[in-house]
């Protein structure tokens, strides 16, 4: 068996990244153990199941957002909680017994309850529509929020006292609660009257009694479960653990004598920032990276992994054909996200003067930063730059959520250059359906937008050589910055150059396909077992 144990967490907290539908996402939802549960729940290779670690209410809607709906899984939370049920059930607002004379305010972010002329509660709902929780109120200040399970039922509630949180009672699926974390210090206490927990091995319900009646923290609680459920596990089993500061030093512990795989993605946990991590690398069984560069680095740090480390792509490519030649106009993909002041001011300057030649080429600026006011800084410094080299700043503006650029109609001066805000990878993709060309001058490039380029057909202008550019087929790579008018040149001045470098994409594409990728998976896991 594959044990996944994947890093699905909020910041230094033990539990889930749902939010309500109107917050901004921050950071996409999207990692290195969805692929990896993507691949085997599709090609039905190898058994495997997901250990989660963090308290997650909506886990169902997680999944299947990431299309693996029906991906095996075992919850500690759950565990500690003694719940069973499986299937997601949606429940109604209107299902819960509100008190007589209630009345219900739809706003356009939530649903407000008032009684008597005055706010007694909050509803907020998730993504898919789901309720996710309710504030309770108390002369106008939150006295309760209890937190819904995609289950059907109250998962957990927090009890506030002047409008701070006290307490948070995680309870069993009748409402008693089973433990008791308090916010002051952390410490947790067990339910005198309920002090079991149950463990789901091989289809087998094994109840346990809680050691203590009082922990530290809820950490201490989560390895006393956790150890439990891993003693039923067979010695021949692989966990393949997304690194993560949360839980790497919990989990060095525990599975010490088991078989590892460490799986690093991007820059969710840096060996080089993190002593523990080497150790824990020169002890695991293998090493999984997200590209052939950041092998190299880790090389780098100890040559000792040398045998034992390889990069596998967290994405797939797919022949996917972009629309880019259906449009009269060349929009260039540009992201600017850790590019220094100067890198960005001459890169624009250099685009500006390009623009001025070729009056078919659009720029669109690609941020991933989810910060609000993003596109409009980069919008002021972008023209800063087109105006500092006596261009048309006009040129520059935002693109709004209709889908066309602000004032596009009553403009005199047509938008050339204008700011795409992606944060996740559907967006993205959506995004560079439109592209003719992506610039990614960054001292490293996007792994993701890479990959897509490579499913769409879209050659590549970068700074750095990688596995996903090869100089002179599927992209250039450039020495040094003033080139970069000659290779927009290169690929927008007529369609036989680009034509050439769609080809080339779509051989070099084969070599990360699904099927691809499952078969390095099966080499791992065959050096493993």
């Amino acid at each position: 068996m594959l044990y996944f144990i994947p890093a699905w967490y909020q910041t230094h907290k033990w539990c889930e990244n749902e939010q309500a539908w109107q917050s901004r996402r921050m950071n996409s939802e999207f990692d290195d153990t969805v692929k990896q549960i993507q691949l085997f729940h599709r090609s039905n290779e190898y058994p495997y199941r997901i250990l989660l670690l963090s308290y997650a209410p909506n886990l169902r809607h997680f999944l299947h957002r990431q299309s693996v709906y029906h991906a095996p899984c075992w919850s500690c939370f759950d565990s500690i909680q003694e719940i069973r049920r499986k299937m997601a059930v949606p429940v109604s607002m209107h299902d819960l017994a509100w008190p007589e004379g209630i009345e219900f305010l739809n706003t356009p972010f939530v649903v407000v309850a008032m009684l008597h002329g005055e706010r007694y509660a909050v509803v907020e709902f998730g993504e898919d529509g789901n309720m996710i929780w309710i504030e309770m109120y108390k002369e106008n200040q939150v006295c309760r929020r209890n937190i819904y399970d995609d289950r059907g039922f109250v998962s957990s509630t927090i009890i506030y006292r002047d409008g701070k949180p006290v307490y948070q009672d995680y309870l069993m699926e009748n409402g008693k609660w089973k433990i008791r974390v308090f916010e002051k210090d952390g410490h947790v206490e067990v339910n005198p009257e309920y002090p079991t927990y149950f463990l789901d091995v091989a289809n087998r319900k094994l109840t346990s009694r809680f050691l203590k009646l009082r922990y530290d923290s809820i950490e201490e609680v989560l390895k006393e479960v956790f150890c439990a459920y891993i003693q039923h596990t067979g010695a021949s089993d692989i966990f393949c653990i997304a690194m993560h500061e949360q839980h790497a030093a919990f989990l060095e512990q525990i599975l010490m004598k088991r078989r590892t795989i460490l799986s690093f993605y991007m820059d969710r946990y840096d060996p080089a920032k993190h002593p523990q991590a080497m150790r824990m690398m020169l002890k695991a069984d293998y090493i999984i990276t997200d590209s052939k560069e950041e092998t190299n680095r880790f090389l780098e740090l100890d040559d000792r992994l040398l045998m034992k480390i390889t990069d596998i792509s967290p994405y797939d490519t797919r022949v996917d054909f972009g629309i880019s030649q259906q449009l009269s106009v060349q929009n260039i993909l540009v992201p600017v996200d850790n590019l220094s002041d100067q890198e960005f001011n001459r890169i624009m300057v250099i685009l500006g003067f390009y623009l001025q030649k070729n009056s078919r080429a659009r720029v669109c600026l690609l941020t991933r930063n989810a910060m609000y006011d993003r596109p409009r800084r980069l919008v002021e410094q972008a023209r800063m730059c087109i105006r500092s080299a006596g261009l048309e700043e006009n040129w520059v503006s935002e693109r709004v959520d209709t889908g066309r650029t602000e004032n596009i109609v009553d403009r005199e001066v047509p938008v050339r250059i204008y700011v795409e805000q992606c944060v996740d990878e559907l967006t993205v993709s959506r995004c560079m359906k439109e592209q003719r060309l992506i610039v990614d001058l960054r001292e490293v490039p996007e792994l993701y937008i890479q990959i897509t380029a490579i499913s769409m057909g879209i050659p590549q202008i970068v700074r750095t050589e990688t596995q996903y550019v090869v100089n002179g087929e599927n992209g250039i790579v450039l020495k040094e910055l003033g080139q970069l008018s000659e290779a927009l040149e290169h690929y927008l001045r007529g369609l036989e150059n680009w034509n050439r470098a769609m080809v080339a994409c779509y051989e070099l594409g084969r070599n990360f396909t699904t099927d691809v990728l499952i078969d390095k998976w099966k080499e791992v896991l065959g050096f493993v077992g």
